[in-house]
């Protein structure tokens, strides 16, 4: 038994270990946006599917010895794919629907030693059962899920850390090297077992196949608590940050479901968590309801963290309840891991391309809806005939209205917008504020829900910039501290255009953008591109990617303006990033960073990038008058030489010198961590 419990504990730690460990790695190539976690998500869950399918086959088709020297050899092959570090070739500036690439890139990577990662669970268990007639293989199930919670825990609070990204791709693949050698021994020596396990005198009564409403009952308690686990995900990252613990809290959560519900059957109790479900099924509701009440961070992510649990421990209670005998358990883990993967296949793929709101996210609330009622209404056949009618009558009412609930919620998330669009790298929606006539109507730019952006249509403030950008802020204060000779100026991240209004007669802006839609947007419902004074270049792609693939381009003034919802991508923000930078910025140049956010603290990220150039950091925290509705709250950084500072002494009105963080480690491509910065 410890033989099998080492093994699989080993590779399911390991399974959940190169989750974020890849994950981190490629972020940077494809946007620094969330949707790279979805992605990576549906390759994880595509694998495990495919892994799963292997034991099964492996399982069945095969004799106990051909199994074992078939695996071993398989396992002997993944091998020559160690060390997993992606080649830095699948970067790519630009890549306007990067999905495709993105799973290309992890099969070539980690596909083989994930597929039999994958497979070793149900194998392992589907041996340990041939061998041991009476012993519990299930339990090797909730081993796996708690190694794999374990490896998901020490990601943020440790390995993230302490370790560099590249280091952590070495030892994960020596211990994967340390894998591949125990559980070849472990296959070796059940297929030598196998034979007195099968004797006549172990044999029991072949248990008839489950009923295909069991399957599909399988199938759709398993896809809902998947699509539940992405939506939630992408609602957490969409808004705060695409970092690894925001990817791995909600996963941990579904993971702690099933180690609840396959270790101890009797924690799921219906009297208990179905209350809870009604309670999490509404405060889902509520958050998707456009006008919800604001919560503070920690308040949004406990909530729903909670409210995400109960839905995982419903869906997952309800599967075990229904798990077939041990015989068939490949088979089980062969739909559950289907299950998975048409969730993650729905969410990471057609839902982009389906939908222009997130409507994944109230569908896997109707569908958890339904499928409880599903799993409730045989229940109420022990009743008597009037009690069964009753019973059935008011679930159908309540499953009733929650739905024209959640359909009028996927309503009010388009509605009363001029525009909605959607595509990987987030939702974008144009909204006009006010009545024409009034002062101080507008057209907004949201990203998720987050204000990117607006524009007056009073023509006192048409061609003014505003919001996060006027002349008060940081960003206004470099703007006009360079006065005389044409300047070159550079933007990472368009928005909606506002920064061109700075533009002078002779100035030459070239604006950096990843997305095609905003770029569409930008020079359809909003005219600061049109009506700028400046010459305008738009360069399609990553802003850093290209940066780093073109000459320099003797910028006076370089922003850092590029956010996906409200956090900022990670690769953007880098020493390495500032070199680049300052590699196109003139000696006596400006590099301009929003820190603006909600959830981040970047003033400790932009004070060690800064002095690990030479440079010194100002921070400008703006806050507007009361009743403004021209100028936002905004904090800016500007980094620069010190004699460029005293070079404009406009500068020092209103900025901060950021004070040195020794004990803060500078943010490298290699090493970052959001997770210590969270306000």
């Amino acid at each position: 038994m410890l033989l099998y419990a080492l093994a699989v504990s080993l590779s399911a730690f390991l399974l959940f270990e190169v989750q974020p460990i890849i994950a981190k790695m490629i972020l940077p190539w494809f946007g620094g946006t969330s949707a790279v976690w979805t992605t990576c998500m549906l390759f994880f869950q595509v694998v495990l599917l495919l892994g799963y399918l292997y034991a099964h086959w492996l399982h069945e088709k095969l004799a106990p010895r051909k199994q074992a020297l078939l695996h071993i050899a398989v396992l002997a092959a993944s091998l020559a794919t160690l060390p997993i570090l992606p080649n830095p070739a699948w970067k790519a500036v630009d890549v306007a629907h990067p999905s495709e690439r993105i799973l290309l890139l992890l099969a070539i990577t980690i596909g083989l030693p994930y597929f039999l990662l994958s497979s070793t669970s149900p194998l392992l268990q589907a041996w340990y059962a041939r061998r041991n007639r009476g012993g519990l293989p299930y339990r090797l199930f909730a081993l796996s899920n708690a190694a794999s919670m374990l490896a998901l825990l020490t990601y943020p609070l440790l390995v993230e850390p302490n370790l560099p990204t590249r280091l952590q791709g070495y030892a994960w693949s020596a211990a994967y090297a340390c894998f591949a050698v125990l559980c070849a021994l472990t296959a070796w020596r059940s297929s030598g077992e196998a034979a007195a396990a099968a004797s006549p005198e172990g044999a029991g009564t072949v248990e008839p196949p489950p009923s295909w409403t069991a399957r599909l009952l399988w199938l759709g308690l398993a896809a809902s608590a998947s699509v539940l686990l992405l939506a939630v995900t992408t609602h957490l990252t969409q808004d705060i940050a695409a970092i690894p613990f925001l990817w791995i809290l909600p996963l941990s959560i579904y993971l702690l479901s099933f180690i609840i519900c396959f270790e101890s059957p009797g924690a799921y109790r219906r009297i208990i968590f179905l209350p809870l479900l009604l309670a999490a099924l509404a405060f889902f509701a509520y958050r998707l309801w456009p006008y919800h009440a604001a919560m503070q961070m920690r308040a949004a992510i406990a909530l729903c963290g909670a409210a995400l649990f109960v839905c995982c421990m419903v869906c997952h209670g309800e599967l075990v309840r229904l798990k077939p005998d041990p015989r068939h358990l490949t088979g089980f883990y062969v739909t559950v891991a289907l299950g998975g993967a048409c969730g993650g296949l729905f969410v990471s793929l057609l839902a982009p391309n389906l939908f222009d709101a997130f409507d994944e996210f109230p569908i896997g609330l109707a569908l958890c809806a339904v499928l409880v009622f599903r799993a409730l209404a045989p229940e109420l056949r022990r009743y008597g005939v009037a009690r069964q009618r009753w019973g059935v009558g008011a679930l159908a009412v309540v499953l009733c209205c929650y739905l024209a609930v959640l359909a009028h919620l996927m309503q009010e998330m388009v509605g009363g917008y001029r525009l909605v669009v959607r595509n990987f790298y987030g939702q974008l929606k144009v909204q006009d504020m006010g009545d024409r006539a009034d002062e101080f109507s507008s057209r907004t730019l949201v990203h998720g829900t987050i204000n990117h952006g607006s524009q007056f249509f009073n023509e006192v403030y048409r061609h003014e910039p505003v919001t996060y950008f006027c002349p008060q802020s940081g960003i206004g204060r470099a703007m006009h501290a360079q006065q005389g000779a044409p300047r070159r100026i550079g933007i990472l991240g368009l928005g909606c255009g506002t920064l061109a209004a700075y533009g002078r007669p002779g100035d030459l802006i070239r604006i950096y953008e990843i997305n095609p839609l905003v770029l569409e947007i930008a020079n359809r419902d909003f005219t600061y591109l049109r009506d700028t004074r400046a010459t305008v270049e738009i360069a399609m792609g990553d802003g850093r990617l290209a940066l780093e693939a073109e000459p320099s381009q003797r910028f006076d003034l370089l922003v850092m303006d590029a956010f996906s919802g409200d956090s900022v991508p990670v690769h953007l923000i880098t020493s390495e990033a500032f070199r680049a930078y300052f590699r196109h910025l003139k000696p006596d140049g400006i590099l301009a960073v929003n820190m603006t956010n909600s959830y981040l603290d970047l003033e400790p990220v932009m004070e060690r990038a800064a002095a690990s150039l030479g440079k010194a950091a100002y921070a400008y925290q703006f806050e507007p008058d009361l009743g403004d509705n021209i100028c936002f709250s905004c904090s800016w950084a500007l980094i620069m030489d010190r004699v460029t500072m005293a070079a404009h002494p406009g500068l020092e009105h209103g900025g901060t010198l950021l004070e040195p963080h020794p004990k803060f480690r500078t943010w490298t491509d290699d090493f970052s961590n959001m997770f210590g910065i969270l306000k």
